[in-house]
């Protein structure tokens, strides 16, 4: 099911589908992605069989529409409008899975209202500051179509470097995923993005977290899933065989953190 629903400062556009009545997962997705595009995490079988799953577009993604558009929302806005829609659905509580810039609105709605959040999965993210923060996308959009690709690919597994074929497989994929030019709407969402910083606020986080990453990722680096494990008192870290995108690289890791977002 497709709506919308209006919240402060946007038309918000989302769906609600999986496993009616089943444990509840809210789906925060990464940048740039868009309800309308394949391919899309909440469809997998594996989480859909399993979960009652809310999935939604950011604000000046897909048909989320902010009421001033060329306002730049803050890492606390797009946390306001997770918690806005959980209000909206009447689910007072439920798991989370926040997948790159949807970890980092995780994390800022874990430190906000972590009462809210039963299991938190952070996928392929980093905190900012301290700790890190991820690649800089937001330098991209200046860039040349074929110099952003290159670069995109790069940072996407950072294995691409060293081999052509991987290179050359990747470069397909991204292209056929990517072929548009930035929109203003992603631009605010990247600009978002560079001011990601919870690392001091982390400490206060007193819930089940799991922190899943790719042993390749160029855009949320080993070492940044490393200092989220040591900021975050009884994380654990699960590596899986890829890059930033190892959901679609590694077969086990879809199955791993449905099985851990499911448990008691």
């Amino acid at each position: 099911m497709t709506t919308t629903v209006g919240l402060p400062g946007v038309e918000l556009n989302y769906e609600l589908g999986g496993t009616a009545g089943a444990t509840r997962l809210l789906l925060i997705s990464g940048s740039g992605t868009d309800l309308r595009r394949q391919p899309r995490m909440h469809d997998d079988r594996t989480l859909a069989d399993r979960f009652e799953i809310l999935a939604y577009d950011h604000r000046g993604l897909g048909r989320s529409v902010p009421d001033d558009p060329e306002r730049e929302p803050t890492m606390a806005d797009f946390a306001a409008d997770a918690a806005g829609l959980l209000d909206h659905v009447g689910w007072d509580t439920c798991r989370v899975l926040g997948v790159s810039f949807g970890g980092m609105v995780a994390q800022e709605l874990a430190v906000t209202a972590q009462e809210r959040i039963t299991r938190l999965c952070l996928a392929c993210t980093s905190p900012g500051g301290a700790g890190g923060s991820s690649a800089p996308l937001h330098t991209l959009a200046d860039l040349p179509p074929d110099e952003r690709l290159a670069q995109q690919v790069a940072w996407l597994d950072t294995r691409t470097v060293d081999d052509p074929e991987l290179r050359a497989s990747w470069t397909e994929i991204m292209a056929a995923l990517t072929g548009v030019e930035p929109t203003e709407g992603m631009r605010l969402q990247l600009q978002a993005r560079s001011h990601h910083d919870v690392w001091d606020r982390l400490p206060q986080l007193d819930l089940p977290v799991l922190i899943a990453a790719g042993r390749f990722d160029g855009i949320a680096a080993p070492a940044n899933q490393e200092a989220l494990l040591g900021q975050i008192q009884g994380a654990d870290l699960r590596w899986f065989d890829g890059g930033h995108a190892f959901f679609l690289q590694d077969p086990t890791a879809v199955p791993a953190i449905a099985d851990w977002l499911a448990a008691d």
